[in-house]
């Protein structure tokens, strides 16, 4: 992960302590003073983390945060908010936040956290498998039969979430709720939904491999599962 920072904050004296401290520590910092230009940024612009306060002028950083993951911007993202209840958290997390941490906060937990979002991203962690397919849940690589599959952001997290309900039909209801962040399905996100099970299976289900692992269940969903030999 790269030591550049965007700081999301709206209030002077903060960032400002904020960018002195973490450049103390090493860090490039670069500050965003509202939701529209954290956006525009975070789009255009490579940072290894970015620490998103959600109370922002204009554009609240959690629909900002939505929104760059529709997009499918990979980008690390540490929010840093006075909002503390577990509400506020779950919605955080469940937005596609990396970490949440609760101001006031000690600078020392801060860059503890920072740091373990740079070990994350180096080191392999927990892994999902089906039959002879691997997904490294943090270095985000996938495999089958040992070779290399390159997915997209978006094909990453539709394969992750259905390999957690491996061998259990997921509806599109559910993959519209929690793969795309919309309350409600409609004709335009199935077919987006439909399109993006078509090319993971391409890829996931090439023909050089051994039998298939993304199924359709017409009417119903999808389900990843090893076919009986």
């Amino acid at each position: 992960m790269s030591r550049s920072v965007l700081i999301v904050e709206d209030e002077p004296e903060v960032a400002a302590a904020l960018r002195e401290g973490l450049q103390g520590e090493g860090y490039e910092v670069a500050i965003a003073t509202t939701g529209e230009d954290a956006f525009f940024r975070i789009s255009t612009e490579t940072f290894g983390v970015v620490l998103l306060d959600l109370a922002l002028p204009g554009r609240d950083g959690l629909d900002v945060l939505r929104a760059l993951r529709r997009r499918d911007v990979e980008t690390r993202v540490l929010i840093l908010t006075a909002r503390d209840a577990l509400a506020d958290r779950v919605a955080g997390l469940d937005a596609g936040a990396d970490d949440y941490l609760v101001k006031p906060f000690a600078f020392a937990e801060l860059v503890a956290r920072l740091r373990a979002l740079e070990r994350r991203s180096r080191v392999a962690g927990p892994t999902l498998a089906q039959a002879d397919l691997q997904v490294d849940l943090w270095s985000r690589k996938v495999s089958r039969a040992g070779r290399t599959i390159e997915l997209t952001a978006r094909e990453f997290t539709l394969l992750e979430h259905l390999l957690r309900s491996a061998g259990q039909v997921v509806s599109r209801d559910t993959l519209a709720r929690e793969v795309w962040q919309e309350r409600e399905r409609t004709p335009t996100l199935d077919n987006v939904i439909d399109a993006h099970i078509a090319r993971l299976r391409k890829k996931v289900d090439d023909e050089a491999f051994d039998g298939r692992l993304i199924h359709t269940v017409r009417g119903v969903g999808f389900v990843v599962r090893a076919e009986a030999s």
